[in-house]
């Protein structure tokens, strides 16, 4: 009797983890070909780093944050920026068609690296480098790594010094091996894109998510299993990351236009920006008055007009 039932309580195990991989698989199938690669893929020793270019004019490379993909840059600003720059925009390693570099989630100077080299492959050899959020601090790394591969620097909305809060249970758990092998599935399997539109809310508060956004922006892309353990390391490296690069952001020599929200309750701006432009020779902080995280939404003119500043500023204009 006994052995009949663990060899039921077995089978039913097996059974439901075979229906979560089936369920994840094909979440991820459907969201891939609702949302296929829009631009191309540069191969780097192996490394697939997916890019969309646009416009014509001095090069600009644009870095997204944190859970998204370089469709979050191509809803508003690229189009913006496209008229009069060159505009590259990528996935970061390990979202949206880019591959992730290695199970750490790949450090902020890995990314940097990849992001630079995949610039060149582009004919991009010194361009004005823009990073929103985590995108930030790549961005930065970029800058501390390799001074001379860029032109210019846009942090928005950037994470750039130490913070005292802890890491959210979310992430503590998705970047750790056991939340990554049961979590991550499970939350490829059965969250929604609808609910990840419905969490976008937040984000964008106190303004509210723009009309098209979440149909643009892919949210089941997201929601790969590659991407959630991407993203969940990459967060929970980061503290760590940032506290080893701040106190070289005084080497930074290139034209630097820092913007960022008052109202950002995700990035504090007086722990990161205000921090920012004081370690920085020369840069210039633009105080958004009311606006939230996504300034690459809400506030795409004052986002222009910092990176024509920052191109009169290098000479490209």
């Amino acid at each position: 009797m006994a052995s009949n039932l663990l060899f039921f309580i077995a089978l039913a195990s097996v059974a439901g983890v075979a229906l979560v991989l089936w369920k994840a698989a094909r979440h991820e199938t459907r969201a891939e070909a609702a949302y296929p690669p829009t631009g191309q893929i540069v191969d780097l020793d192996g490394v697939k780093v997916h890019a969309q270019v646009m416009g014509r004019g001095p090069d600009v490379v644009l870095i997204h944050g944190s859970s998204g993909n370089l469709r979050d840059m191509t809803f508003r600003l690229a189009p913006a920026l496209a008229d009069r720059y060159r505009v590259i925009a990528f996935d970061r390693p390990g979202h949206g068609y880019s591959d992730r570099i290695n199970t750490t989630g790949a450090t902020i100077a890995q990314q940097a690296d990849l992001m630079r080299r995949a610039a060149q492959e582009l004919g991009a050899d010194k361009p004005i480098v823009l990073g929103q959020s985590y995108g930030g601090a790549v961005a930065l790394a970029w800058a501390v790594h390799h001074p001379d591969a860029l032109s210019a620097l846009v942090p928005v909305s950037g994470a750039s010094h130490p913070w005292t809060t802890p890491l959210g249970m979310f992430y503590r758990v998705t970047s750790s091996r056991l939340g990554s092998a049961l979590i991550v599935p499970l939350l490829t399997a059965f969250v929604s894109d609808q609910r990840v539109e419905h969490e976008l809310a937040s984000v964008f508060a106190p303004q509210t998510t723009p009309d098209g956004y979440g149909h643009h922006f892919g949210p089941g892309l997201t929601l790969r299993r590659k991407s959630l353990r991407a993203n969940a390391v990459q967060r929970a490296n980061l503290l760590n990351e940032i506290k080893a690069q701040f106190q070289s952001y005084r080497d930074i020599s290139v034209p630097t236009e820092i913007l960022h929200g008052t109202d950002d309750a995700t990035v504090s701006i007086s722990i990161h920006a205000e921090a920012l432009v004081r370690d920085i020779p020369d840069a210039v902080l633009t105080r958004l008055d009311g606006i939230g995280h996504m300034p690459q939404h809400v506030a795409v003119p004052e986002i222009v007009a910092a990176v024509d500043r920052a191109a009169v500023r290098a000479g490209l204009r």
